[in-house]
């Protein structure tokens, strides 16, 4: 068996193998950041929205929750922000899964946007925070303080569920398996 010539200091994901907890932490929440975006990267909007029944969930919506969970982890508890937009005008006592319903009437280019803006946002509230121990301003629905690791945690889960749903989808849609 022939050795290496390098030693492999990265996980596929990019994360190293030794490093702090945080840039663990980021670097796998942007691993599948940018995942689930390249699951949706040259798709029309009839594939963003085609669903797999019996489901009835879509990319577009995908995208679009993304963005908003983004935006209420990061920007209304973390930071105490009010929402942005479009999530701050969204009928969301009429319709609790707005963002995944009213995603199909965006187009494929803004959704993608919203989502990369959402996670500019995040990422600029999660450099300023600087600590893993950093408490949110906002707490949980049962008033629970909430930590920025915890919410590093629950983004990388959130993400983790969804780029899974989106492999099945992409590759119902066209066929893609190795994006």
């Amino acid at each position: 068996m022939t050795e290496p010539l390098f030693e492999d200091t990265r996980h596929p994901t990019g994360a190293p193998y030794v490093a702090d907890e945080t840039t663990t932490l980021r670097t796998f929440l942007d691993f599948h950041r940018a995942t689930l975006l390249r699951q949706v990267a040259g798709l029309d909007h009839e594939q963003l929205n085609r669903s797999l029944p019996p489901s009835t969930m879509t990319l577009a919506g995908i995208l679009k929750h993304m963005a908003h969970v983004e935006d209420v982890w990061f920007g209304v508890r973390l930071a105490g922000a009010d929402q942005a937009p479009p999530f701050d005008t969204a009928p969301w006592d009429e319709d609790a899964d707005w963002d995944f319903s009213s995603a199909k009437a965006d187009a494929p280019e803004a959704l993608r946007a919203l989502l990369r803006e959402a996670i500019a946002r995040s990422n600029e509230l999660t450099d300023a925070a600087g600590s893993l121990d950093q408490i949110a301003v906002g707490r949980t629905r049962d008033g629970q303080s909430i930590s920025m690791r915890w919410i590093l945690v629950h983004m990388i889960e959130e993400y983790a569920r969804h780029c899974g749903h989106a492999d099945l989808m992409r590759e119902a849609i066209d066929g893609a398996t190795d994006l």
